[in-house]
């Protein structure tokens, strides 16, 4: 599947997860997108924040803050609720959890996710 196929598909299954999320009775806002290469610098090169190799500097991550009752969950309350769309995100098709950062959720393109 090409780069530009992937970020189709990802699309499609972000839509996925945040119809999944208002199921559950969470809401999500966008965090992290895209990573512009002017600002973070291309694949494999480390400006700013962020990992060098990082799917959101190919369109292919996003990171969510979820939130229940309109109020912001952190700790043990975003832990849970981030484990409950993490099983819809990969039964959707998405990647597994990237150690260490729970509310990002990605598909994998030549071994970065």
């Amino acid at each position: 599947m090409t780069l530009r196929q992937k970020q189709s598909k990802f699309v499609v299954l972000t839509a996925g997860l945040i119809l999944a999320a208002t199921k559950r009775g969470y809401e999500l806002t966008f965090g992290d997108t895209y990573r512009d290469p002017r600002l973070h610098g291309e694949l494999g090169v480390k400006l700013g924040y962020g990992h060098a190799r990082s799917c959101h500097k190919l369109r292919l991550a996003v990171d969510f803050n979820v939130f229940k009752d309109g109020r912001f969950l952190e700790g043990a309350e975003a832990d849970k609720a981030h484990g409950e769309l993490r099983i819809e995100w990969v039964a959707l098709g998405g990647s597994p959890t990237v150690p260490g950062d729970l509310n990002h959720y990605s598909i994998e393109h030549e071994g970065v996710r």
